[in-house]
């Protein structure tokens, strides 16, 4: 999350009008709780509602709330546009590829697998 650029993805938000309507869970809490459940290989809504309660006492200070319900998250998948999470994805891949031009270790090109 330390690339998370507020202004970039309230950007995107803004041209989907993601929020608008939304007074419990903004798109901004469903990128960390999505992100989050990437990182824990959380398959299925349940599992991510069981990883976000075992870590509760701990989700405060990466800005999430500590209960976030399985109902809830499957209101936000439907609701939210993909386009708003394409479109930050080009953000950061471009805050990503200087970072690896001379690295002869990471062997994957971006190019090739992410269109522009």
């Amino acid at each position: 999350m330390m690339f998370k650029s507020d202004f970039q993805f309230k950007r995107c938000v803004d041209r989907y009008k993601g929020d608008f309507r939304t007074r419990k869970f903004t798109c901004s809490e469903h990128f960390l709780v999505m992100s989050f459940a990437q990182l824990t290989a959380g398959e299925s809504l349940r599992d991510i509602e069981n990883s976000l309660t075992a870590f509760s006492s701990k989700l405060y200070h990466s800005g999430l709330r500590p209960a976030t319900a399985k109902p809830m998250l499957a209101g936000a998948n439907e609701k939210c546009h993909w386009r708003i999470y394409g479109d930050y994805t080009q953000v950061l891949i471009k805050q990503a590829r200087p970072l690896y031009v001379n690295d002869p270790n990471f062997r994957m090109d971006i190019d090739n697998i992410v269109p522009v």
